[in-house]
């Protein structure tokens, strides 16, 4: 029988943990603001930093190179916790070898085709650094900077508020894009992530966060007997170089259909000329509530060996799921283990891949005067 999260964290805070109390007027870090320590320095000096941050049961680690999640700690059925995100234990290694381990993902989340795209009848060159396509912003993303971070309480909430800004042509876009993105830990232990940007000229713009999860735990192998369920009848399929054709094929029929939960081991050797051309599964999912106002919950992911579960709401229309496929046994990650094929898993809220190159998916234009806003609630329990 599994065990509801409040008893969890009640046998957590037994055993000595700090967790939340039973009616909530108290939480992880008793309303202290979040820790701040060196974490490393850049090759130019620049210091990086890692913020530690705790409530409701859920411990976070975040750094303020590229927003990293760190680590991110949640108990399982019994109460003990784990790390269930992939990462380093070193500011060197995020630098030379991430494949984007727990980063913020900007200007542009994805793909997009050729590196290229037309606004307001003048097109753009972006940095190419997928093949002949751009990949997560470019050869230098968001994720690949030092932010602004400034901690806060607010009630019975933590969390960082974290800035950056992109300069008019950085990577290719066009437009001076002020981004702000607050990470909050509730006193329920969930994560949400707020993301803002504002800009001085058109251009597009498609933010995400990019963990890589083990529900099991960090460094414990494969994710495949996790078991995942996603609210969509519809994905988008590819072409060889992971761009999107413009379909939307239904799910119904094909390994693509997570609308019961399944073990993502079930179907991922299936040989769907889609996976094969993926290596597995990392493909956008058009979530069936489309873009709402406020977040709506479209995925869970249950790992059956500790409990641990994740529930994803946002206000998004789509999901990428990756199912860690390009992992090759040559990073070694916090826990000192290697990271091999299928050690985990990232399920990325988002509007759709080379969107501004299909006037079909919903835009991603943001122009002056406008401020881009959206949500994603990361809800855990056992």
């Amino acid at each position: 029988m599994e065990l509801s999260r409040r008893t969890v964290i009640a046998g957590a805070a037994a055993a000595g943990v700090t967790a939340a109390t039973v009616g909530g007027t108290a939480h992880a870090t008793g309303g202290r603001t979040p820790v701040k320590e060196l974490f490393g320095k850049l090759a130019d000096g620049t210091k990086v930093y890692r913020w530690s941050l705790e409530n409701g049961g859920t411990r976070m680690k975040v750094l303020s190179w590229g927003g990293v999640v760190q680590s991110l700690e949640i108990p399982d059925r019994h109460g003990e916790y784990a790390n269930v995100s992939l990462g380093f234990d070193n500011i060197e290694d995020y630098v030379a070898k991430t494949p984007y381990f727990g980063a913020l993902i900007g200007r542009y989340g994805n793909r997009i085709a050729k590196g290229r795209f037309t606004l307001d009848g003048k097109s753009y060159q972006l940095s190419v650094n997928d093949g002949d396509n751009s990949l997560h912003g470019g050869t230098q993303g968001f994720d690949k900077h030092v932010w602004d971070v400034e901690p806060f309480t607010k009630g019975s909430d933590v969390g960082l508020h974290l800035h950056y800004t992109s300069v008019d042509g950085e990577m290719g876009y066009p437009g001076t894009l002020k981004a702000k993105v607050t990470y909050t830990l509730t006193r329920h232990g969930e994560w949400r992530i707020d993301y803002e940007a504002t800009t001085t000229k058109a251009t597009v713009v498609n933010l995400t966060s990019h963990v890589y999860w083990n529900l099991a735990g960090e460094g414990t192998g494969s994710i495949e007997n996790h078991e995942l369920k996603i609210a969509a009848a519809r994905y988008t399929p590819t072409d060889a170089g992971l761009i999107p054709t413009g379909e939307l094929a239904k799910v119904s029929g094909t390994p693509f259909d997570f609308r019961k939960s399944k073990a993502i081991g079930e179907d991922i050797r299936a040989g769907n000329p889609q996976q094969v051309l993926a290596k597995g599964f990392d493909h956008n999912w058009a979530l069936d509530k489309g873009i709402t106002k406020k977040p709506e919950h479209v995925a869970t992911l249950r790992d059956p060996s500790s409990g641990r579960t994740l529930k994803i709401a946002t206000v998004e229309p789509g999901l990428q799921f990756y199912s860690g496929n390009f992992l090759d046994g040559t990073l070694v990650g916090t826990s000192g283990s290697t990271y091999r094929q299928g050690d985990a898993l990232c399920l990325e809220t988002q509007h759709f891949p080379d969107a501004p190159n299909h006037p079909s998916f919903a835009s991603t234009v943001l122009r002056p005067g406008q401020t881009y806003r959206t949500t994603t609630i990361h809800s855990f329990g056992a």
